[in-house]
């Protein structure tokens, strides 16, 4: 006699008609949650050890269980699993597949436990895993950033606001702030990775067990820092995954600013660096092109990742205590946007320390624009004219230099000193670029000293962790 579908489900001994086949298929995750299997068996093997340790398994069930587990896992990993919709998700699949091979003891692992903190734990367990990859990832990027500007603390560039040349630069100092956007990125995830790391193993459904069970001794196996505290908030928080997301969200925004830089200085008009062609491609019609297609893709997968942070805060908004079925919508916005930042981090790990720089194209970009007219402004203070007097002087002296189509510092001194009288030869110490950046030599500025300082500081800075 055959078997209704309804009567092999976990959960079936309460229906009398099977799940419409539709609903079986919208329901279930496994298509997406099957990733989580490695970490759900790590948990589950946790489970059952503990299980054991408290005297609900005897050890010889509970060697049997682990020893399917893993042989579950190895296949796997080798893709001879076959997995199943009417089985719902990667847990009941592996459950199921358990039972079919070792017995009866197979049912007995579930004890103690629900899909509700099982799924909470595989999900931090997985998370965790990621973030550690991720931060090898960001690290590796800093990593290369930082050798770039220290290769580069002399290198003058412009430096804009408005996209308007403002003052010189060095190419170094430039990088070097990408590296602080970086860097705080680093330490948001290091904080976040904190709150994921908390086992919400053993609150259950959402009120705990009647089992002896031994939280500590789960959240210690599987290498939490803690079991978490109230069992209706252990499963139904997101908020680690939301936290995530919002890294995620900043991280990629930063990839992106970096990105519209690197996308304007490869172009014609810029032509400040050069990228190895096995980071561009050609055009099928123009010969000629050649496009920063991964920087431009960066920055446009900036905004898939911000929709998944919106998506899990949407998700999240309106849901009563404890677990609900919505939160099966938390796995696809969390890995795609895990998979988005750990493949956006690498691109650029492996991109930005093959970056060639044109400093010819950079210097005579920078001698445009009157970059040190805020110098010469600076000079009239120290002579003694008030800043606001300066401001004007230096403004009629930029308009004469446009209506002569020459920077400040090809003007003669005669032509400078119509000006302020106050202008004297040593004015063209303060007018060259190379004046201008060293003339900026504190913390944090643009002087080349100051630049191989803030680099090596960085480079400590990363090592250390």
């Amino acid at each position: 006699m055959s078997q209704d579908t309804h009567s092999v489900k976990p959960w079936g001994g309460r229906f009398s008609e099977a799940t419409d086949a539709f609903v079986e298929r919208f329901t279930a995750s496994v298509e997406f949650d099957q990733r989580l299997y490695h970490h759900d068996i790590n948990g589950s093997i946790a489970h059952a050890t503990m299980l054991a340790a408290v005297g609900v398994l005897t050890d010889d069930e509970k060697s049997t269980i682990i020893d399917g587990l893993n042989a579950i896992r190895e296949d796997i990993a080798a893709g001879k699993f076959n997995w199943s919709v009417s089985l719902e998700d990667v847990h009941m699949n592996v459950e199921a597949e358990l039972t079919n091979r070792i017995g009866i003891t197979g049912k007995k692992l579930h004890t103690g436990r629900s899909r509700n903190d099982q799924v909470a734990t595989d999900i931090r367990l997985y998370l965790r895993d990621e973030i550690d990859a991720i931060g090898q990832e960001l690290t590796r990027l800093q990593q290369g950033l930082v050798t770039l500007a220290d290769n580069n603390a002399d290198t003058i560039m412009p430096g804009f606001t408005h996209l308007q040349t403002a003052q010189p630069v060095t190419f170094g100092h430039h990088l070097l702030a990408w590296n602080e956007m970086l860097e705080r990125d680093y330490q948001r995830l290091m904080d976040c990775r904190k709150r994921v790391n908390q086992s919400p193993l053993g609150a259950a459904a959402l009120a705990g067990t009647t089992y002896p069970i031994d939280r500590e001794l789960t959240a210690k196996l599987l290498g939490f820092e803690a079991p978490t505290r109230n069992s209706l908030d252990s499963v139904s928080d997101r908020d680690f995954a939301i936290e995530f997301c919002s890294f995620a969200a900043l991280v990629m925004t930063h990839l992106s600013r970096a990105s519209e830089e690197l996308v304007l200085w490869t172009s014609a008009q810029f032509n400040f660096i050069d990228l190895p062609d096995r980071f561009c491609t050609g055009s099928s019609i123009m010969p000629q092109k050649k496009n920063p297609d991964v920087p431009e893709l960066v920055r446009g997968k900036t905004g898939r990742v911000n929709g998944h942070l919106i998506s899990l805060l949407t998700l999240m908004k309106s849901q009563p205590l404890a677990y609900n079925k919505d939160n099966q919508e938390d796995k696809e916005p969390l890995f795609d946007a895990i998979d988005t930042v750990k493949d956006c981090l690498r691109a650029f790990a492996d991109m930005i320390p093959a970056i060639s720089p044109v400093k010819e194209s950079m210097y005579e970009s920078a001698k445009r624009g009157f970059s040190t007219a805020t110098d010469l402004a600076d000079y009239l203070v120290r002579k003694g004219i008030p800043f606001r007097d300066s401001h004007e002087v230096v403004g009629k002296s930029v308009a004469y230099g446009i209506e002569q189509k020459k920077d400040l510092s090809e003007m003669s001194l005669e032509e400078l000193k119509q000006f302020s009288d106050v202008i004297e030869e040593d004015v063209f110490e303060v007018l060259t670029l190379e004046g201008s950046v060293a003339a900026r030599d504190h913390i944090g500025g643009t002087a080349p000293n100051q630049v191989k300082a803030a680099a090596a500081k960085a480079k400590a800075l990363i090592e250390a962790r």
